[in-house]
C-alpha cells in the first residue's frame, strides 16, 4: 500500500467514534483521540464563550471554544481527505496529516476569555500560549495515543515554534490558517448558526470541490470556486457588521478592555495573570470589589452596559485616530473628557465612566492561487488580480468601512446630558 493510499485507509476507516453536533450533525474522532479530548485541559474550552459578550445581544450566542475546535477538526478532516485524493504537487505523510488534524483539534486550547477582548493588551498571542501547553500538558498524550511528535502539532498551530523533524509543517500551517481554512468555515457558519442569523453560511460542500493542494499556500482554488471567495468576504464584513462589532457588542468589549487596562497600568495585575484563565475565572478574578476596573467588569456582567454618546470613523491619514490604537493613550482621554465633564457637574467624575473604543485592525486579506485543474499546464493566477466583485470593490474598504471610534459613557442622566453638551469630536481631530 503507497502512503496516499495509507493516508486515505486511515482518514476513512479510523474515524468510527461519533460526537454530536447541531452544526455538522455527526462529528467523528478516532479511538486514539478520545483520551486527548478528556484531558481537563481541553475540557476547560467549553467555559469559554467563542464570542465573548455577544451573548449579551444573541441570546444563543453560547456557543464555546470546545464546540468550535470540534468543528474545526470535522472541517480539518474532510479537507485533507479531498486534498489528499487531488494531490500531485504536495509531499505529506500519515504522521503529518493526523499531525495537522491534531492541530487543527488543539488551536484554541490557549486562547483567551472573551474573544477579542484583550487582544491589543500586549498580551502573548494564544497561539504562542497553545504551542507551549502542548509541548507540556498533551505531549504524553500526544506521542503515546497518536505516535506523533507533539513539536510538530505546536509548530503547525504557532509559526514561531521551532520544528526540526521531518514533516511538511509549514504547508499544514497554511492549511490551517490561510484565506480558506477549517477555523474560518467553521466559525462563520457556527456563530451564524448560533446567533440566529443567516449572514455566515458558507457553502462548505462546493468549497471542498474546488480546492486543490499547494506547496507554499496550502490550497489553490479552481476559478469557479472564486464564487466561494465572495462569499467569505461578503460573510465576513455582514457578520463583523451585525454580530462581532454590533455597538452593543462593542461596548460590553471596551468595558472589559478599559477595566484590565486600567489593572495593569496601576499594577495590580500582571500580564500572565490572564493567561490559562476561563471566563468564569477571569469574572472571579477581576471581579473583585475595589479591584481597579471592577466596576466595570461587573456591570458587563449584570448588562449594565455604557450608553455611546459619539461615533465617528476611523481615519488612518489621522494622527490623532492612530494614537488611540494604544491603549494606554486612550486611558490618558478618557480620563481628561471625565475631568472635563466633573468641572462642568461641580463633582467627581470616575475615570472608568468613560470608555473609548478603537476597534483593532482585521484583515479581509483574499490572495489565493487560482488554477485551472482542468489544463496539464495550468497557468496560476491569483484571486486579488481577478475581475470579480470583491477584487473591484477594494478587499481594503471593507474592514475601513466598519472600523468607528466611539465614546460611551456610565447611565447617569447629569452625565450623559454633559457630555452632549461638551464638544468630544475635537479630542480626535491632528
Amino acid at each position: 500500500m503507497g502512503e496516499k493510499e495509507r493516508i486515505l485507509d486511515h482518514l476513512e476507516n479510523e474515524y468510527t467514534e461519533p460526537i454530536r453536533d447541531p452544526v455538522w450533525k455527526h462529528i467523528y474522532v478516532s479511538r486514539p483521540l478520545l483520551p486527548i479530548l478528556a484531558l481537563e485541559q481541553f475540557q476547560k474550552l467549553d467555559r469559554i464563550r467563542q464570542l465573548g459578550p455577544a451573548y449579551l445581544v444573541y441570546p444563543g450566542a453560547t456557543h464555546t471554544r470546545r464546540s468550535h475546535s470540534l468543528g474545526v477538526f470535522h472541517i480539518a478532516r474532510r479537507m485533507i481527505t479531498t486534498l489528499v485524493r487531488k494531490n500531485q504537487v504536495v509531499d505529506i505523510t500519515l504522521e503529518g496529516v493526523k499531525s495537522f488534524l491534531c492541530a487543527a483539534l488543539l488551536h484554541d486550547i490557549g486562547h483567551y476569555p472573551f474573544a477579542h477582548s484583550l487582544k491589543d493588551l500586549e498580551v502573548e498571542a494564544h497561539e504562542a500560549l497553545a504551542a507551549r501547553q502542548i509541548l507540556s500538558d498533551f505531549a504524553a498524550a500526544i506521542r503515546t495515543h497518536l505516535g506523533i511528535e507533539p513539536e510538530a502539532v505546536a509548530a503547525i498551530i504557532d509559526h514561531g515554534t521551532s520544528y526540526h523533524g521531518g514533516e511538511n509543517v509549514a504547508f499544514y500551517g497554511k492549511l490551517l490558517s490561510g484565506v480558506l481554512d477549517p477555523d474560518k468555515l467553521d466559525y462563520l457558519n457556527r456563530d451564524a448558526f448560533f446567533c440566529g442569523v443567516p449572514y455566515g453560511i458558507q457553502d462548505v460542500d462546493f468549497i471542498l470541490e474546488e480546492v486543490y493542494p499547494h506547496e507554499e499556500n496550502g490550497v489553490a482554488i479552481s476559478h469557479k470556486g472564486i464564487t466561494a471567495l465572495e462569499n467569505i468576504l461578503f460573510s465576513k464584513y455582514l457578520m463583523y457588521k451585525t454580530v462581532y462589532w454590533h455597538k452593543t457588542v462593542r461596548i460590553a468589549t471596551a468595558m472589559i478592555k478599559k477595566a484590565i487596562g486600567m489593572a495593569l497600568a496601576e499594577g495590580a495585575v500582571r500580564r500572565q495573570d490572564l493567561y490559562g484563565l476561563d471566563d468564569e475565572e477571569f469574572f472571579a478574578r477581576f471581579s473583585t470589589h475595589g479591584s481597579p476596573g471592577s466596576r466595570l467588569i461587573e456591570d458587563t456582567r449584570n448588562r449594565v452596559l455604557h450608553k455611546q454618546v459619539l461615533r465617528i470613523p476611523f481615519k488612518d491619514g489621522n494622527a490623532a485616530h492612530r494614537r488611540l490604537e494604544d491603549i494606554t493613550a486612550r486611558l490618558a482621554l478618557e480620563q481628561e473628557i471625565a475631568a472635563e465633564a466633573g468641572r462642568a457637574l461641580g463633582k467627581t467624575v470616575a475615570s472608568d465612566s468613560i470608555v473609548v473604543d478603537i476597534p483593532e485592525r482585521i484583515s479581509f486579506e483574499l490572495r489565493i492561487p487560482v488554477i485551472d485543474p482542468g489544463s496539464a499546464e495550468s497557468e496560476e493566477m491569483d484571486a486579488g488580480d481577478s475581475s470579480y466583485v470583491f477584487n473591484r470593490m477594494g478587499h481594503e474598504d471593507f474592514p475601513r468601512s466598519l472600523r468607528t471610534i466611539t465614546v460611551s459613557a456610565r447611565r447617569e442622566e447629569d452625565l450623559l446630558k454633559t457630555l452632549g453638551r461638551i464638544d468630544l469630536a475635537r479630542c480626535f481631530t491632528s
